[in-house]
């Protein structure tokens, strides 16, 4: 107690908190809290060495419930009496080497006092934003809930901790508010605006659409590059799609805000699988407003269209989480289907080095389809039989046109012949049905329609069972699809001549 601070050693704090340890643990706790008040020691010892009782305090307020008054009035005690700068490094390397099964407990327990201390700072920027780095990378070992089942149970404490987190920041908040109505921020204000732009925006009356899309974060150069872009992704996954303070965003083009977006998606997907969720929820809300073909293929060679949907191709291939990779593959369809014809031609080059069966056999089908979707029969023959007409050297081109001969010998022939044999069947059938239902012999009826229509099916539906007139109409309808199949042939036989 005697011992002038100078003089003191590292053995000495080290005994001075196994001491406060053994205290506690053997319920001493009442004690331990006469010691601290006692005004003998405050302005000795305790002013010098009490910092060393912060952790065997906040140790036994996370592990035991029941010392919980005597702990909180200790560390609160503390935080009157010690050195600030010193007590804030304490509270640092608690938060530094937190146990790993205890992070939510210990934070809560933390967050009041460290609060209290730094409001009595004199420099608070740098004492909240080294606070909140250092909160920051233990909460982003949490766990993060994926359903609101989870959510309710908070089996980690993630969502504890945030609504902590926020009470921690408001008085903070509420300072910087202040100063900006008055009008008289000083640079200490500016840096401490800078920190707390990590966490809360809406309430600084901080220029979303700059922050986001015109990079204003940069003019803090005391922010941490990658916690910066971090952030600004978090904020925009709740800008766009949980739509928190989006009434303060100006209304754009849905092109634009994707392309601004890109970089938050690329940003998030390339995370851990916490993140990954808001990404393709990201991703997904940036092309909703997009027209469909619209995206022209410049955009491909811009660095965050072309990441993002690689790192997107490997949600699908690595990600161990199912109902993640099944979120992922309807982005990545949507995404293509926004993208014009060249720019779906440029995206499948770029995805075939891939070299995987799933993602080559994705594109295959999506070639399929669109050549499905582009290409109507008459309309793609008419175009050719034009071309031909236009232009007489494609005539020259042997290859082509042994193909077409070849297709009209070895398949149109045959073609022919299943058409007109087909036609004849159904023609006989209709004639059939007319004059059975001239008759209007139920038995009979119902005995020749078993007897002639028993093979044929349509739309996994038996023609048997239908009535007569469903069955006239099934039939015509046939007849009509062989005259317009016919015509296609005799249109391919103009071709070819």
């Amino acid at each position: 107690r005697e011992t002038p601070e100078e003089y003191l050693k590292p053995e000495d704090y080290q005994q001075i908190r196994d001491v406060g340890a053994a205290c506690l643990s053997g319920g001493d706790g009442q004690q331990l809290l006469k010691f601290i008040q006692d005004e003998k020691n405050q302005q000795g010892i305790v002013k010098s060495m009490g910092c060393g009782l912060l952790a065997p305090l906040v140790d036994e307020l996370v592990r035991n419930k029941k010392s919980h008054d005597h702990c909180q009035a200790a560390i609160t005690q503390l935080t009157k009496t010690c050195s600030s700068r010193t007590l804030l490094e304490s509270f640092l390397e608690l938060i530094e080497d937190m146990d790993p099964g205890a992070i939510s407990e210990t934070i809560l327990v933390l967050l009041p006092h460290l609060q209290t201390l730094l409001q009595l700072d004199e420099n608070q920027a740098v004492g909240v934003g080294l606070a909140l780095s250092a909160l920051h990378k233990q909460l982003s070992r949490l766990p993060v809930p994926y359903t609101q089942q989870q959510e309710e149970d908070d089996e980690h404490g993630l969502c504890r901790c945030c609504i902590a987190l926020v009470t921690f920041t408001r008085p903070f908040i509420d300072g910087v508010k202040k100063k900006d109505e008055n009008c008289n921020p000083t640079p200490e204000d500016d840096e401490l605006k800078a920190e707390i732009l990590k966490v809360i925006l809406p309430a600084i009356k901080e220029n979303l659409p700059g922050l986001l899309f015109f990079s204003s974060l940069r003019k803090f150069t005391t922010m941490d590059t990658d916690l910066s872009k971090e952030s600004t992704a978090c904020v925009a996954y709740l800008l766009f799609v949980q739509l928190i303070a989006m009434d303060t965003f100006p209304v754009v083009f849905p092109v634009f805000i994707l392309q601004c977006n890109m970089e938050h998606i690329n940003q998030l997907l390339s995370k851990k699988e916490s993140h990954l969720l808001k990404g393709l929820a990201l991703f997904a809300k940036s092309l909703e407003k997009v027209e469909d073909n619209s995206l022209p293929v410049g955009l491909l060679d811009l660095e965050s269209f072309y990441s993002a949907p690689q790192n997107l191709r490997q949600v699908l291939t690595d990600c161990p989480i199912q109902h993640l990779r099944e979120s992922g593959l309807k982005v990545f369809q949507l995404f293509i289907n926004k993208l014009d014809a060249e720019a779906k031609h440029k995206f499948f080059c770029m995805l075939k080095t891939s070299h995987h069966a799933g993602v080559e056999g994705y594109i295959v089908n999506n070639i399929r389809s669109q050549i499905q979707s582009s290409i109507k029969i008459m309309e793609s023959l008419n175009l050719l039989r034009c071309l031909l007409m236009r232009d007489k050297e494609m005539k020259s081109d042997a290859d082509v046109w042994e193909e077409i001969c070849r297709i009209k010998d070895e398949y149109l022939k045959m073609l022919r012949v299943c058409i007109s044999m087909s036609r004849a069947y159904y023609s006989a059938e209709m004639k059939a049905l007319k004059e059975e239902q001239k008759l209007r012999v139920k038995a009979k009826e119902h005995a020749r329609s078993t007897r002639l229509l028993k093979a044929i099916t349509v739309k996994h539906d038996k023609v048997t069972h239908m009535s007569p007139e469903v069955q006239y109409q099934v039939l015509q309808s046939a007849l009509v699809t062989f005259d317009l199949m016919e015509s296609l042939v005799v249109r391919i036989d103009e071709i070819t001549e």
